[in-house]
């Protein structure tokens, strides 16, 4: 039993940086998408809001029910809401192309740069938590 309350204590200690690691990873595959398509004609470049994502990734009751699904039948099963999965919206550009892409490659990598550096300072961060962690349980 006492166990059990040190487990949940320990993933209650991560769970912020698991969760941002989670959204960043998230929103670097719309970054990515964002560069292989740059070339696609009418490919409209998505994004995340990252805090807005990352609070609804820690707050699920918090969630609107926008996102459910319309049933057709009483029979139906209800999906269940992914709190990981954040519905991206789509980048203005204020220079239009004569293809319809709106991925401008100055700023999609500089997000995607941006977004790396963010996304390996929590990771930086859950290691030096870890050490902290192991250093207390080594009596150091």
């Amino acid at each position: 039993m006492y166990l059990g309350g040190v487990v949940s204590r320990i993933d209650d200690y991560f769970k912020f940086h698991e969760t941002a690691l989670s959204v960043r990873g998230q929103r670097q595959q719309l970054l990515a998408s964002n560069i292989a398509n740059a070339d696609t004609p009418n490919y409209k470049a998505r994004d995340i809001d990252f805090s807005s994502a990352l609070n609804q990734a820690l707050n699920p009751s918090a969630q609107t029910a926008a996102g459910e699904l319309n049933k057709t039948a009483n029979a139906h099963l209800n999906a269940l809401p992914n709190a990981n999965a954040v519905p991206p919206f789509y980048r203005e550009n204020g220079q239009g192309n004569i293809d319809g892409n709106t991925v401008d490659l100055d700023v999609e990598r500089n997000q995607f740069a941006d977004n790396s550096l963010r996304y390996e300072a929590s990771l930086t961060i859950i290691n030096l938590q870890i050490r902290g962690l192991l250093a207390a349980l080594q009596g150091q």
